[in-house]
């Protein structure tokens, strides 16, 4: 028979582990790709002559490295975190030294210069690779031990011979060539499992068990944060070596280290937001500008340009900063007290006007440098050890606890989940209005006459306000918020074109209406969207509105009109109500009360946003919710519902009065009828005596699955409780009837009893493809709404003309995800049965199948109900057949 059975979850404990192992597989097999090729060049180069030209390797470092970053965060996502601290870490040390050897090829850095430009990024890395390896040991994963101790022992080897010509050369590729012979074996061990789906596994290569993937799926977001953690040893490294005389000075050839770190602490960032830790998106993100800021003064070093540090910028910073360690000790106290250090930075920072290239500022970044280590280490630990270094995680609960004043929120998935549905992300509003507070500020400072680029002002505009802030645009966007979306899209475009013209010295001297063209555009736009915060709350409002006049503020400087102090007075407006909202968003997310206020709209209008009561919206895949809708259903209420493809609206059929109103909020056409779902053909049951045995036996073998079957018309609708309101199911001849292969519908269902199903938009208008849409497009006149996020691909059921099933034939309205062939195959078995006498076995076991958590968890496959496209008028049947595919059929 045709059944879909629902996935065990050993079955996909399986999937996941063969998922797990390819991308294992990827990572071994680049990491041993990149140790051959440079293992190669150890064996082939002299100190006269490289075996491979410095641009040519560079290339192929980036290649690699790229692949071994795929591999990393794809195989963070399936839960396999030291191995994708590795890849990553490793990914990074290539990145890094992949682009030093390419500025070395182009001569942009001197023969002589190289080693001083390797020693920093080469440094930080043989120790971050070494505590991986003593993590390794600790989890007793022997070749990620020897794959990390091997390339930290040929960067040791690579720094000596780059410090006596022709020392450790040979070395350097012995180690390597022990990294590729491991990573060849293990790789292809992996590879070879995947490809015969485990039935050929090499010694040592097999796939993790069980209660190995589900140890590894509790371990939160341990692999960003060590990847982070790296990238902070890194940047501390190439600051650091200046003042302990490893290198002469910061120089254009720890640009790539600094830039390669700043590049992983924003994909980690985003990692950080898929892991629902916005803290510690918001912490990385901040210390990736000093990355880009480090790089950037490294580069202008190139120049002979040290550019001037100003004052308020680091000041401002070093506030953030604080206010982040302080709420970051609800996670653990170790993790506010290492982001005190970056307080400290960025007010030695403020101190010293030279930024980057002095004393105070470098001697900061070496105690970074240790606390870095060190946090790796006890992170990297924690991460492999089933015995745990204390971090004092519940000391702020307790502390908090105390209080009679103040309630903790609860910190699980649902904490970041919009109010209309599900996100991947966590919510980035924190960073983003931390990233205007920053970009405003540093716009403050005074260029002058001077050339902009001799003020360290131009990384902190276009990266604060542009790059963090259209990456949080993005998160926003993918959460379904589509006007704080808006804002930061909008906003970020602006820092960044006004910071690369204003202070990236593509201004010059010229003022005039044509310039200014550009931010009037910018004007006109943020006028749509303070109005479009009358709609959201009195602080949006406010927020809007004082932009605004910062772009008036850039309108006059364009025209050369602008008054003294204006600038520096409404970006300071700006700035604080930036730093509001800051506030409250990173107050609210960790405390249920109190609050800090946002206000209300100050424009208030019906519907989702206007200030009116919206139905309930709740997750399709807890059984309370299941629940919680049914109650509405059976009170007489509408519904939306996903499905495999569209959301479809129901109404139960023992409600009339509920089956009329989905009917009229549709406003369908008298083509297009309702159809009827039913959760299993136990619910024909009080009907059955009046139904061809035939068509139960058919109904029992194809459902549940994609296939509807019109069926003729009776007098077996009366025992459903229709009423009048039968006349808007089916036709007076036919009816479409369908169980549906979904866990969710099937459920929802079985609590309420057959339902009369409609597409979820009004007719004419496109397809409802998210539960958000729902309610938009049918306002008050839903009663609740369950969500499951976007819609799947639009793939159409198979409908089955079942009017003449006791003559022995079938025909078909529509050949859609079930193949024609299959739907015979089903008719053919159940004929060949039927004729051998066997009864229909429907209603011999009174006892259905329990519904597990995860069948609940899980939507399967149901038809398109709302395509417009299913009121086609099929082939082969008579005209008043035509009309009984309708909507929801």
């Amino acid at each position: 028979m045709y059944k879909t059975q629902p996935p065990s979850t050993e079955g996909d404990t399986t999937a996941m582990a063969q998922s797990g192992s390819l991308h294992i597989s990827v990572g071994i097999l680049s990491i041993a790709g990149g140790s051959l090729l440079l293992l190669v060049n150890g064996y082939g180069s002299t100190p006269e002559k490289d075996l491979v030209p410095h641009t040519a390797l560079g290339i192929l470092l980036l290649i690699t490295a790229a692949l071994l970053a795929y591999s990393g965060i794809r195989h963070s996502l399936s839960h396999g975190r030291l191995f994708s601290t590795l890849c990553l870490t490793v990914s990074a040390l290539w990145c890094g030294s992949g682009l030093v050897y390419i500025l070395g090829g182009q001569s942009v850095i001197q023969p002589t210069q190289l080693r001083f430009a390797f020693v920093p990024g080469l440094a930080a890395f043989i120790l971050a690779l070494l505590i991986i390896g003593i993590a390794a040991v600790v989890a007793k994963k022997a070749v990620l031990f020897l794959i990390a101790v091997g390339i930290s022992l040929a960067s040791a080897h690579q720094i000596a011979g780059l410090s006596a010509v022709g020392f450790g050369l040979y070395a350097t590729a012995a180690n390597y060539f022990l990294v590729c012979l491991v990573c060849l074996y293990f790789g292809s061990g992996r590879l070879l499992s995947v490809i015969t789906h485990g039935k050929v596994e090499l010694p040592g290569t097999g796939v993790k068990k069980k209660a190995e993937l589900k140890a590894e799926q509790n371990q939160g977001c341990n692999d960003a944060v060590s990847v982070s953690l790296v990238m902070n040893l890194l940047s501390a490294s190439v600051l650091a070596c200046p003042l302990l005389g490893v290198v002469p000075a910061l120089s254009v050839g720890h640009v790539p280290w600094l830039w390669t770190a700043g590049v992983f602490q924003l994909g980690m960032c985003i990692l950080f937001y898929r892991g629902m830790d916005m803290l510690a998106a918001t912490f990385y993100g901040f210390t990736s500008l000093f990355a880009f800021a480090e790089g950037y003064s490294a580069l202008l070093s190139f120049y002979s340009i040290q550019p001037y540090s100003p004052v308020p910028f680091p000041v401002v910073f070093s506030v953030l900063f604080f206010i982040l360690a302080l709420f970051s000790t609800q996670k653990d106290l170790l993790e506010g007290f290492y982001q005190l250090f970056f307080v400290a930075y960025s007010i030695a920072l403020a101190a010293q006007p030279q930024g980057f290239f002095q004393a105070g500022t470098q001697g900061v970044q070496a105690a970074i440098f240790v606390a870095s280590a060190c946090m790796l280490l006890i992170t990297t630990f924690n991460m492999a050890s089933s015995t745990k270094i204390p971090t004092g995680q519940s000391c702020f609960k307790a502390l908090v606890g105390r209080m009679q004043s103040v309630t903790l929120r609860v910190h699980d998935k649902e904490l970041h989940t919009p109010y209309l549905g599900y996100s991947k992300y966590a919510d980035a509003e924190v960073l983003g209005h931390a990233s205007n507070v920053l970009a405003t500020f540093a716009i403050t400072a005074t260029v002058g006459s001077q050339n902009p680029l001799f003020v360290l002002i131009l990384p902190w505009v276009v990266m604060a306000g542009g790059a963090l802030e259209l990456l949080c645009g993005a998160v926003a966007f993918a959460r379904g918020k589509t006007f704080e979306s808006t804002v930061f899209i909008l906003y970020g475009v602006m820092w960044t074109v006004w910071g690369l013209t204003r202070y990236g010295g593509l201004y010059g001297e010229t003022r005039g209406l044509n310039i200014a063209v550009g931010i009037i555009t910018f004007l006109v736009f943020n006028i749509l969207v303070t109005a479009a915060a009358l709609f959201m709350n009195v602080a949006w409002f406010v927020y809007a509105f004082t932009f605004h006049l910062i772009l008036i503020s850039f309108v006059l400087d364009a025209m050369g009109s602008l008054p003294y102090g204006y600038d520096i007075g409404v970006t300071i407006i700006f700035g604080l109500v930036s730093f509001y909202f800051f506030l409250a968003h990173i107050f609210n997310s960790t405390f249920k009360s109190p609050q800090i206020p946002l206000g209300n709209p100050i424009i208030k209008l019906t519907g989702a946003g206007g200030g009116a009561a919206v139905c309930p919206h709740l997750p399709a895949r807890k059984a309370t919710s299941v629940l919680e809708i049914a109650e509405i259903m059976k009170n007489g209420g509408i519904c939306g519902m996903p499905t495999d493809t569209v959301y479809v609206l129901v109404a139960a059929c023992n409600r009339p009065d509920a089956v009329i109103k989905a009917y009229k909020v549709k406003k369908q056409a008298e083509d297009r009828p309702m159809s009827m779902w039913i959760s299993s053909v136990k619910q024909l049951e009080p009907v059955r005596h009046l139904l061809s045995p035939l068509l139960l036996d058919f109904m029992e073998a194809a459902w549940p699955s994609s296939i509807s079957m019109v069926i003729p018309r009776g007098p077996w609708m009366e025992i459903f409780g229709l009423g009048d309101a039968a006349k808007h199911i089916g036709t007076p001849q036919s009816i479409a009837i369908r169980n549906p292969d979904c866990s969710v519908a099937t459920h929802l269902i079985g609590l309420v009893g057959p339902i009369a199903v409609t597409s979820a938009n009004p007719t004419g208008e496109a397809d409802t493809t998210h539960h958000n849409q729902v309610y938009a497009k049918l306002g008050n006149k839903v009663d609740g709404v369950l969500c499951d996020g976007p819609s799947p691909e639009n793939i159409a059921s198979t409908v089955v003309d079942c009017t003449k099933i006791e003559t022995g034939q079938i025909g078909f309205f529509r050949v859609g995800l079930i193949p024609k062939s299959k739907v015979l195959q089903i008719f053919e078995e159940v004929q060949r049965r039927h004729r051998q006498g066997q009864t229909n076995t429907a209603f011999q076991d009174d006892m259905e199948q329990p519904l597990t958590e995860r069948d609940i968890s899980e939507v399967g496959s149901t038809e398109d109900s709302g395509r417009e496209s299913e009121n086609s008028t099929p082939s082969p049947p008579s005209p008043e057949e035509n009309q009984v595919v309708g909507n929801g059929s």
